[in-house]
Parts: C-alpha cells; sequence; structure tokens
C-alpha cells in the first residue's frame, strides 16, 4: 500500500498556488529518510508572481498605523499559540526535533517574539523635531524599506521564519519568504494561519531551492535581501544584492568559544555546555561546540564532559528522554562524519564519533580533545553534536585562541573572577558574549555577529531598525 505524499504549496497574493511549471521536490522526514511530502521547485515566474504581489500589498501596508499592524501581529501569535500542536507536529516532521522539546524550547519563545515586534511597531522613534539652521525646522521620518526577500535556514525553520518576517511587518514592508528546500511544512503551515489575518500579498512564501533564492535576491523589486545560512551563502546574496544596491541583512555561521577557566564550577560549565552544544543536534551557529579549558583542569572538565556525552541521547521525535533529534539531510550527517574522519593523529575522540543506527540521519554525542588552534575541526563549523576541547594556559592565550577564527557571532566566559570575565567580555571580537552560561536568547537583546558571521542584527529594537529607513524632512518657518 503506498501512502499518498502531502502536496505543499507556494502562497502568493493570498492564494496557495503549485510551481507555473508544475515542478516539485521531495520533502524528507530526516529522523527517517523517508518522503512525506513535495513542495513547489519554484522558478522565475513564481517569484516574479510573489514580487508583484508584495509590491501592490506595500503601499497599503505602509500606510497602516502602527496600532493597526501591533494588532495583526498580536492576532498571529494568538493563533500560532492556539494551534501549538500543529506547528510542533510540522516542525518535528521537518527536522526530526524531539516534539516535547520543540513545544517547550521553540514555539514559546517564538510567540513571544512576534509579541515583541508587535509592541516595537508602535516605538518608531528619531531625534526631536528641533532648528538647526537659522528659520528652518528639521524632522526626521523613519519609514519602511519596501519589499523584502527573505531566505530563512533549515536548523529552525519556524523561528528563523519568524525572526525574518516579524520585524519586517512590524514596520510596515512586506515580505517573499522562502524556507529551505529541506524544510518547508512548517513556514507553508504559518501561511496557512497567517492568511485569515493579514492582507493579501503582505506575507508570501515561496518554496524552491538554491536557484529560486537567487533569482529572488537578485530580483529588481526588493529593497532588501535578509538570509540566514553558510557563509558562502550570505557571500553570494552580497554580491548578487550589491549588482542593484539593496539593502543586506546577513546571519551567517559561527565557532563560538566557550572559555573556561580554572576557578569555574566545573560541574555546572559541564552541565550547561553539553546542552548547549548537543541541542538541535549543534546545528545551531550559537553552539557551544569549541571549548577552550585552563591547563590545570583540562583533564577533569574532558573527563566529565566524556561522561555527559555518553549520558546524553538522541532519538525518535516520541522519545521524551532525548535531547535532540537528526542531522537534517544526508550532506549534512555526511559533513559531520568528515570533520571526525580527517581528525589530525594528535586529535583523541573521547566520547562518540559515529553515526546512530541506519535509519534517519543520526549521529552521537561527540567529543574530541587534543587539538590545535589551526585544526580543520577547531578553524571550521561543524555544525552537528561535535564539541571540540583544547587547553591554554593564561588568560592572554584563551584570548588570542578564542579571537582566532574567522567567525564572530556567539562566546561564552566561564569564570567567578568579575574583573577577568569583563575583560574577556570587552575583548571577545563576538556579537554576544555569555558570562557562566551559554545560548539563553532574548527577545529584546540583539542577535548578530561581526566577520564571516554577517552583519545586522535579528530581535531587539536594532533588529527591528534594520528593516526601517531614514529620511530628513526640512521646513521653512517663513510658510
Amino acid at each position: 500500500m503506498t501512502t499518498e505524499l502531502r502536496r505543499l504549496r507556494n502562497y502568493i497574493g493570498g492564494e496557495f498556488k503549485d510551481a507555473a511549471d508544475g515542478r516539485t521536490t521531495e520533502v524528507v522526514n530526516p529522523a527517517t529518510g523517508e518522503v512525506y511530502a513535495t513542495a513547489p521547485l519554484s522558478g522565475q515566474a513564481d517569484v516574479d508572481a510573489a514580487m508583484a504581489a508584495a509590491a501592490a500589498a506595500f503601499p497599503g501596508w505602509r500606510d497602516t498605523t502602527p496600532s493597526e499592524r501591533q494588532k495583526a501581529l498580536l492576532k498571529i501569535a494568538d493563533a500560532f499559540e492556539a494551534r501549538a500542536e500543529e506547528l510542533v507536529a510540522a516542525e518535528s516532521e521537518n527536522t526530526g526535533k524531539p516534539l516535547g522539546l520543540t513545544a517547550s524550547e521553540e514555539l514559546p519563545p517564538m510567540v513571544d517574539q512576534i509579541r515583541f515586534f508587535a509592541g516595537a511597531a508602535r516605538l518608531l522613534e528619531g531625534r526631536s523635531a528641533g532648528e538647526y539652521m537659522d528659520g528652518m525646522t528639521s524632522i526626521i521620518r523613519r519609514e519602511p524599506v519596501g519589499v523584502c526577500a527573505q531566505v530563512a535556514p533549515w536548523n529552525y525553520p519556524m523561528m528563523m521564519a519568524v525572526w525574518k518576517f516579524a520585524p519586517a511587518i512590524a514596520a510596515g514592508n512586506t515580505v517573499v519568504l522562502k524556507p529551505s528546500d529541506t524544510t518547508p511544512a512548517s513556514t507553508v503551515l504559518m501561511a496557512e494561519i497567517i492568511d485569515s489575518i493579514l492582507p493579501k500579498g503582505v506575507f508570501n512564501v515561496v518554496c524552491g531551492d538554491r536557484e529560486t533564492g537567487k533569482a529572488m535576491v537578485e530580483h529588481s523589486t526588493p529593497a532588501m535581501a535578509s538570509i540566514t545560512g553558510s557563509v558562502r551563502a550570505g557571500m553570494q546574496v552580497a554580491e548578487s544584492a550589491s549588482k542593484d544596491v539593496k539593502r543586506v541583512h546577513l546571519e551567517l555561521g559561527g565557532k563560538a568559544p566557550v572559555v573556561v577557566f580554572e576557578d569555574a564550577d566545573i560541574a555546572k560549565a559541564v552541565e550547561d555546555i553539553a546542552v548547549a552544544g548537543y541541542f538541535n543536534a549543534g546545528q545551531d551557529c550559537t553552539a557551544a561546540t569549541r571549548v577552550l579549558v585552563q591547563e590545570s583542569v583540562h583533564d577533569e572538565f574532558v573527563a566529565a564532559l566524556a561522561k555527559a556525552a555518553a549520558e546524553t541521547r538522541t532519538g525518535q521525535p516520541d522519545d521524551e528522554d532525548v535531547l535532540y533529534g537528526p542531522l537534517n539531510n544526508p550532506n549534512q550527517l555526511k559533513q559531520v562524519a568528515g570533520f571526525i574522519e580527517r581528525l589530525p593523529a594528535h586529535a583523541k575522540v573521547e566520547a562518540g564519533g559515529h553515526r546512530v543506527g541506519e535509519k534517519g540521519y543520526f549521529y552521537a554525542p561527540t567529543v574530541v580533545s587534543g587539538l590545535k588552534q589551526d585544526d580543520e575541526i577547531v578553524q571550521n563549523e561543524v555544525f552537528g553534536p561535535v564539541i571540540t576541547v583544547q587547553s591554554f594556559s593564561d588568560e592572554a592565550q584563551a584570548l588570542e585562541y578564542a579571537n582566532g577564527v574567522e567567525y564572530a557571532l556567539a562566546s561564552s566566559v566561564w569564570t567567578k573572577d568579575h574583573g577577568r570575565a569583563m575583560r574577556m567580555s570587552k575583548n571577545l571580537d563576538f556579537g554576544c558574549v555569555w558570562i557562566n552560561t551559554h545560548i539563553p536568547l532574548v527577545a529584546e537583546m540583539p542577535h548578530g555577529g561581526f566577520k564571516k558571521s554577517g552583519y545586522g542584527k535579528d530581535l531587539s529594537a536594532y533588529g527591528f531598525e534594520d528593516y526601517t529607513r531614514i529620511k530628513h524632512v526640512m521646513t521653512s518657518l517663513d510658510g
């Protein structure tokens, strides 16, 4: 007996549509490795239609009052909350994530983030009007940028979609959003929920692959392109957008240093770092996967972390005892395994280092020690459940190692010495520094990095402002 595949569709101008040329891609559940749906493989005609719908809707949405936009976003948050079980199920099938953890750790902050941006819609602040030249009054207007082309990743499909559309729509923009080709299901469901709340064309979803995303970014209509993805993808977006001087918002890779000093609470550090390193199978650009430990406590830390890894479980979404599910796709499984297979002779696998089971794309929680600063696995983003450990002698060397990568998104420092924590937070070249914790996020604080981790901020008032432009208006007082 053949099970009929679910049929996902684009959402363009308030209507659900197949790709204009009928092309589709298969969508696989990474927990089983089995195809469960098809999604449109959108081409230029679909992108054109979505951009036209967003452009047509923009003047009307731009001219709504902040309170109207707030009300719409609050309705979306309430609707997501009311249909939480459906969203969690779709996200779990998308990604293989544990159902319980997705319901408790992802959906509530996602809803909270929408509500935050609903409030931000009413706080478009600028300098006060004033006279900076005799007989002239100057006013600052903060306006929406226009149509936004947005590309979301596969590691947090649902939450990253929120990080994209919520601030853009709150600021008065219209959106064309492309989910990853491997994880479109939850985004399409979000469009179904939003359909009865927003005017047609304000929010559009176009499914497809890299070529679809490229067509969106290169399209002449959007005023801004926003992507969460790899450094390679970000560089391509920046290059494409430069041809017509689009604004670009890039949230790219990470290689977060986790600096553990000898006076840290080792037991607490190990427990928290294991969770922050393995949650979501390490598929998180802020994951605690590059640990630097002071020499005097290195061996103790490694032994404790290896034990924590051995006690961490991965498995099917309905298993309540697992911390994380599978890697997203076969290519990602191959990439993670490749880092372990290519380890230098001086490295030691303390735990894990292998695939789990034959069904799905599961990989064991892994700890690798004995590494040097220039090793491939230290310098490059693994994006899997692999924590590396290096030793350092003093604060200066810790800082040298921590900053000695091309990424600069997130970091953490573990110490009881307040002065040391403040010095490290000042000198760590990363967009976020956590002290004696790692990975908590709140809607009110910005998320974004430096160097090859990209530019622009998600969340917070800073993220909201990224979706606005500033206009100076000067008027003569003589009439």
